[in-house]
């Protein structure tokens, strides 16, 4: 009977010191990328930062490789408050229609200029109006490596692109820009690129070297045509109501993590930019010096109207840098 009520009451005192211990606030981040990339382990580092210096009355709980639900079903959720958190870019002009600025071909030259553009007024109009309109609170930005062209034959100008059957995603303005360029574009699941591309059905895809390499291509294409034809950000948001609904210290926890996640991130990126040419270079993949100049020069007529009156004020803005 002693050994019970001793049982007893230790289970009794675990139940109280597990409940004095438990989390105020919690937050589903849930995103895309699986969980050895880059943006996932930004968002631990988050977490990290967050429960720590939150002394645990925020949990951060962190939900890869679409667990939640693919990009636009977590933006959804969050609208409805059932996650909390995720990572999202120009899907988010579904509501924000500046926000399709952070993926347009050729608006941006260089990494300086994107990072001008992001952190200064361009940046505030689209984050001011992602906040206004979805009732999301952008907090960090990540780079994302430029578009990269990848072919069996080297395209230094827009001319070689004569004829070249060429998947896009499913984007009008993909298609509208390669069509321009002179270049047979075929929107195409990412899914079904690489047997395309072995069946030669396609001859070429543009991704990001990181994709590049995720998908194995270097068995498929012999050539990365360094076109640079969209350099881009991503944001990490969080909803609105659910940041504002926490005290203003623990909001501050948020946004100062958020900030540091940010900086975090970048370093991982700019190492793993620097890996992927010299991984898909030891794969037999050969790198080829587009003029970048002559692609934009050729691209812009076909950009610029497809854009309307606001998106097309702020492009020229970036221009304008």
């Amino acid at each position: 009977m002693l050994k019970r009520l001793l049982a007893t009451t230790l289970l009794g005192a675990a139940v109280l010191s597990a409940s004095a211990h438990a989390a105020d606030y919690t937050l589903k981040f849930g995103h895309l990328a699986n969980k050895d990339n880059i943006w996932n382990k930004a968002a631990e580092h988050f977490k990290k930062e967050v429960e720590e210096n939150s002394n645990g009355r925020i949990d951060v709980q962190i939900f890869p490789n679409d667990q939640l639900g693919g990009e636009m079903e977590v933006i959804n959720s969050i609208q409805l408050g059932t996650a909390d958190m995720t990572i999202t870019g120009e899907s988010l002009q579904n509501w924000a229609p500046l926000a399709a600025l952070m993926a347009v071909p050729y608006a941006f030259k260089s990494e300086e200029q994107l990072e001008q553009a992001v952190d200064g007024d361009i940046g505030k109009k689209i984050t001011d109006q992602i906040e206004q309109r979805t009732g999301l609170v952008p907090i960090a930005w990540f780079e994302r490596g430029p578009r990269e062209l990848t072919s069996n034959r080297p395209i230094k100008t827009p001319d070689d692109l004569d004829g070249l059957r060429l998947r896009v995603p499913n984007v009008p303005l993909f298609v509208k820009t390669w069509q321009a360029l002179g270049a047979k574009p075929t929107p195409m699941a990412f899914g079904e690129v690489f047997t395309s591309l072995q069946q030669n059905t396609i001859d070429g895809q543009e991704n990001p070297l990181s994709l590049i390499e995720s998908a194995s291509f270097n068995e498929v294409q012999q050539y990365v045509n360094m076109t640079n034809h969209v350099r881009s950000w991503i944001y990490v948001v969080i909803g609105k109501r659910k940041l504002e609904s926490m005290p203003e210290d623990l909001q501050q926890v948020v946004l100062e993590a958020g900030r540091d996640m940010q900086s975090y991130e970048a370093t991982l990126f700019k190492k793993d930019q620097a890996r992927l040419k010299s991984a898909l270079e030891e794969k037999g993949m050969t790198f080829v010096d587009s003029d970048e100049a002559a692609f934009a020069e050729k691209a812009r007529p076909a950009v610029e109207k497809a854009l309307n009156d606001e998106q097309l004020e702020l492009y020229k803005a970036i221009q304008n840098l």
